[in-house]
């Protein structure tokens, strides 16, 4: 996991962003914290953002050359070359690294509470001041491992979907 340039990143553009004179619009039913949301936001879109332009560049590229040209030679257009044959292609190698990309943004998820977001961490600290700490530390787990296994399942089920396809 990244973890301390995440929560640079989120504290750079939670403080840099308004220093600059760049506020983000609040959709109305975030309330008061909408602010600190959207910051949030904005942070992990910029740290998730780099990761997966890199996985799709990758997955693209582990596409042999050869699906392009013979794309081309019986008449395809680039664009269409590339969205018939060679993004289905990499859609295929991209699928395992994108759902850990996925599963690390929920983690990293938890990291916006220092900008006072009230995510599963922030709530934990808030219940935790009355004295008690081990339940929902557990209930937070929990939560943890439904999220992250149900991407797990979820990117497991597409590939064995592309598996099909291959035979």
């Amino acid at each position: 996991m990244r973890g301390t340039p995440v929560l640079v990143q989120i504290m750079l553009v939670y403080y840099g962003l308004p220093m600059i004179g760049i506020e983000p619009p609040v959709p109305a039913f975030l309330g008061s914290a909408g602010n600190r949301v959207m910051y949030g936001i904005i942070a992990l879109t910029i740290n998730s953002g780099g990761y997966i332009c890199e996985i799709i560049r990758s997955g693209i590229e582990s596409v042999d050359p050869g699906q392009m040209e013979a794309a081309r030679s019986i008449g395809f257009g680039p664009v269409r070359s590339m969205m018939m044959i060679v993004v289905p292609q990499a859609v295929k190698n991209i699928l395992p690294n994108f759902g850990n990309e996925f599963t690390n943004l929920i983690q990293a998820s938890s990291q916006v509470m220092v900008i006072g977001v009230a995510e599963l961490m922030f709530t934990f600290n808030t219940i935790s001041s009355n004295g008690r700490v081990f339940t929902p530390l557990i209930v937070i787990a929990f939560l943890y491992f439904v999220m992250t296994f149900t991407v797990g399942r979820g990117v497991h089920a597409m590939e064995k979907h592309f598996k099909k396809a291959d035979r």
